[in-house]
């Protein structure tokens, strides 16, 4: 099981997803910005690595929103959704091919990967 981290970024009544590149596994498909914790970090500490490392911004994650594990075809993931806010800095795409800000009812025009399926219906229950 691979242990992942994602951030739900907030800006009043959008919050942010990126596109993920189109070399990659899953490629194109839109996501919540983050990655695998490595060993030795904390979930919050891979958060703030990812971040920084995707987006060139300084994140402070709180609680966490969600987890779920999904199996893909190739891995199986634990992905813990935190609620974060940016610290510091301007998003950048650094490995993505796009970041948008959306509404949840803008949910259904974007193809998202399968592990945020159960995100996205709570997303757009609130």
């Amino acid at each position: 099981m691979t242990e992942v981290v994602a951030a739900l970024i907030w800006d009043g009544d959008k919050f942010m997803i990126c596109q993920r590149p189109a070399h990659k596994a899953r490629g194109l498909l839109w996501e919540f910005v983050g990655g695998k914790v490595e060993p030795g970090e904390t979930k919050e500490q891979a958060l703030v690595r990812e971040c920084r490392e995707e987006l060139a911004v300084t994140v402070e994650p709180a609680d966490v929103f969600m987890d779920v594990v999904h199996e893909y075809p190739d891995l199986t993931v634990h992905l813990t959704l935190f609620n974060a806010s940016i610290a510091q800095g301007v998003p950048q795409k650094l490995e993505h091919n796009d970041i948008r800000w959306i509404t949840p009812a803008e949910i259904p025009n974007y193809e998202f990967c399968p592990a945020d399926r159960d995100i996205l219906r709570r997303l757009m229950g609130r």
